[in-house]
């Protein structure tokens, strides 16, 4: 089939013979109709999900996989991650990015990817804005809390938290507990992080490699977070840019900025090295994923038994963004501001869940109906882990301030 054909063949979904183009919906039938005909063998198809765990009508023009979507971003969960802390904490700044603006950023990268690599747009944009339900307030410090404090009690992981917000803690339907997602974004969510497969419980076939719309989703997260950690680290003084030029991915761009516009102030380059690295790491991953896919001729199926992943960076890109990971670690991630509020958000966390654990009846009334099932633990985890950053703070201040009002 040349491009002309390919073409006329995409405008047939959206126009119908002999009905008027303005008058016509566009059926589920015909997006999966569309999907088979032009998503690449190695996609995931809407039409070939295993379905949900509680059997719903099919709608009669979104795909399941654009319901999954739409149901994710009208969850409380996803709200809530606009206070809660990517690296600076929320009353640092108004310009810092927040949980929320990291997803929205990773969701148009991983987007782009799977736009290129001919997978499933939607069934990737759900896994990745569902991706973060899970983290705890105050960023990876506050997961990292969260795991000491259940270490003896069925432990903490942000992946298996999201999962849980996604099949449980959401309450939006009268028919089923949880947001009833298909099997392939709940799989994702649990599987997306190398090495997570084998760890999955037997429903999500632990065996099995996840679908490649999963496994861009890590890349997608770390292309984000590496490019808006450097121009959030910049903003805030804790970077600079004579340090950020020895490294490779940023001062080979920064440095050919400010030979082509001469004339460009510091924040105008900052804005086009981040996007000219988003560029660079985006167009490596897609050129060296396709070329692992052709090689195996890779279909589906494929991709579910191969015990590696097929999603991957070129191995001088993966060292060019190790350098640049390496880097943030030390100067960002370790300096005193950031390690002075990951000590803050260890005693205001530890402070709430010692309260709370010792004493259920504090919580909310709708909180404490849970404990005769969950036990008081891992009710008390579930509610400190949905809190916002600036929540977190005002319980702190209402518990421990003789002052505050409660």
């Amino acid at each position: 089939m040349g491009p002309g054909a390919e073409t006329q063949s995409a405008r047939s979904i959206y126009v119908v013979p002999d009905q008027n183009y303005d008058t016509h919906m566009l059926t589920r039938d015909e997006w999966e109709t569309f999907e088979a005909t032009h998503l690449a063998p190695w996609a995931m198809q809407s039409a070939r999900s295993r379905g949900r765990r509680y059997p719903e009508d099919e709608h009669p023009f979104r795909t399941c996989f654009q319901r999954d979507r739409d149901r994710i971003i009208h969850c409380s969960s996803f709200r809530r991650l606009e206070y809660k802390t990517q690296v600076f904490v929320n009353h640092e700044g108004d310009h810092y990015r927040t949980r929320l603006t990291h997803t929205l950023e990773a969701s148009q990268i991983s987007r782009t990817i799977a736009r290129a690599l001919r997978l499933n747009e939607d069934l990737t944009e759900a896994i990745t804005l569902a991706h973060d339900l899970g983290h705890t307030p105050f960023g990876h410090a506050g997961e990292d809390i969260m795991k000491d404090l259940m270490r003896d009690h069925g432990g903490f992981e942000h992946n298996r938290q999201s999962l849980r917000i996604l099949d449980t803690l959401e309450r939006r339907y009268p028919d089923f507990p949880g947001l009833n997602l298909t099997w392939e974004v709940r799989e994702a969510i649990i599987k997306h992080s190398p090495g997570r497969e084998k760890l999955a419980d037997p429903e999500y076939d632990p065996d099995c490699s996840p679908c490649l719309e999963s496994q861009l989703i890590d890349f997608a997260d770390e292309i984000a977070y590496i490019n808006h950690d450097c121009d959030d680290g910049l903003a805030g003084g804790i970077l600079d840019l004579n340090g950020l030029d020895s490294v490779s991915l940023w001062g080979g761009i920064w440095r050919g900025l400010e030979e082509r516009y001469p004339a460009a102030d510091e924040q105008l380059l900052r804005y086009q090295t981040v996007r000219g690295m988003i560029n660079q790491l985006c167009t490596d991953l897609i050129g060296e994923t396709l070329r692992r896919l052709r090689d195996c001729s890779a279909d589906i199926a494929v991709v579910r038994s191969r015990p590696d992943r097929l999603v991957a960076f070129s191995d001088g890109m993966l060292g060019r963004k190790n350098e640049l990971k390496d880097y943030l670690l030390e100067k960002l991630y370790r300096h005193y501001r950031v390690v002075r509020m990951a000590d803050k958000a260890r005693r205001i966390l530890t402070d709430l869940f010692e309260t709370f654990v010792s004493n259920p009846r504090q919580l909310p009334p709708n909180i404490q109906a849970r404990l005769p099932q969950d036990g008081p633990h891992r009710v008390v985890c579930d509610y400190i882990a949905g809190m916002t950053d600036r929540y977190a703070l005002d319980e702190h201040k209402r518990l421990f301030d003789p002052h505050e009002r409660v």
